[in-house]
């Protein structure tokens, strides 16, 4: 038996770089952030990095609430006790897990990973619908703060971005998707945004261009995408035929974890669609976009916790109310750690 463990639980040898809001920083000096990092200064280095944003007050008394349900047991499957141990490069930085050499050995094993999944999710989605409607709403401001004004944001003038869903309970992107349509950039690049629009139930999901919130109409499920044409009856740019590549990819999901592995939500839209146009990509001779997933505290896991198959898909880098945490080789290089 094994017990969910979250990141604000822990030692996490993190590295904090001071926020630049010099009334903000001072007041975060010799603090912790519910991750359990120091804020201010580290006394010495450390081996990840993680850049602090503003954070958010009544943590320590709310944080429990939202997290006590991810350490409910879970059976061990087979196949996770089969995965490789995850390791440190020798520069100290995090090694991604990789999934090519995830190779289930028979039927059993398979379902056994599918399994441990499903029963993962259902205890992610108990913290979330169990995490206090004050925290959600300050964490959110947090996560798009963060992003709006983080440097690898600014220079992205190609980017696809999830339309959150609040039934769902994802991190949001409202204010980050219409402060970014609306105002023209200040400094950085004029950006292109793509969101997505699910096709139907065979992980068949496309990326569509909008100019402006009003371009998003709700589905069946209530949850806003982009119409195929725009109000002219003009095709909308799809990102799979576009003629330049994308920069950037912000990601929902269910959970994640410091190797870079992301839960989803089972249907394999996310994944099936970032392969495809990683296979793009490669055959366009493009440089791969930069993979960022948005993830409220009590969404991040300790390494191993969460399974890993053949078709999962990587992440670079993570955001939470606490900063920025780079994972892959690309992530450490596009945030200048």
């Amino acid at each position: 038996m094994i017990k969910y463990q979250l990141l604000q639980g822990n030692n996490t040898n993190l590295p904090v770089h001071g926020f630049q809001d010099s009334i903000t920083a001072s007041k975060l000096t010799n603090q912790r952030s519910p991750a359990g990092v120091h804020l201010g200064r580290s006394p010495k280095p450390r081996k990840w990095a993680i850049f602090e944003a503003p954070m958010l007050r009544n943590y320590k008394p709310l944080l429990p609430i939202a997290a006590n349900s991810l350490f409910n047991r879970l059976q061990p499957s087979v196949f996770q006790r089969s995965l490789p141990p995850l390791s440190r490069s020798s520069s100290g930085s995090p090694k991604m897990a990789s999934n090519e050499s995830i190779k289930p050995e028979n039927e059993d094993q398979l379902k056994a990973t599918f399994e441990q999944k499903r029963v993962l999710r259902s205890s992610v989605r108990k913290a979330l619908k169990a995490m206090d409607p004050s925290l959600r709403y300050q964490e959110d401001n947090a996560i798009q703060s963060i992003v709006l004004e983080a440097p690898w944001f600014k220079s992205s003038q190609r980017l696809c971005a999830y339309v959150s869903c609040n039934a769902l309970r994802e991190v949001d992107t409202s204010r980050l998707l219409s402060e970014t349509l609306q105002y023209p950039p200040k400094d950085g690049c004029s950006k292109k945004i793509f969101v997505p629009r699910v096709e139907d139930k065979n992980s068949h999901m496309r990326m569509f261009n909008i100019s402006c919130m009003d371009d998003l109409i709700a589905n069946s499920m209530n949850i806003l995408e982009p119409a195929p044409v725009d109000g002219d009856g003009n095709e909308r740019e799809d990102v799979m035929q576009t003629k330049e590549p994308m920069d950037l990819f912000l990601l929902p999901g269910l959970a994640f974890d410091k190797s870079g592995r992301r839960l989803g939500r089972g249907g394999g839209y996310y994944d099936t669609f970032l392969r495809n146009y990683q296979e793009l990509a490669k055959a366009r001779n493009w440089k791969q976009p930069l993979l960022v997933a948005l993830s409220y505290s009590v969404q991040i896991m300790d390494e191993g916790i969460i399974p890993l198959t053949p078709n999962d898909v990587l992440i670079d880098a993570l955001v939470s109310p606490s900063g920025v945490i780079p994972i892959s080789s690309v992530g450490l290089d596009k945030m200048k750690v």
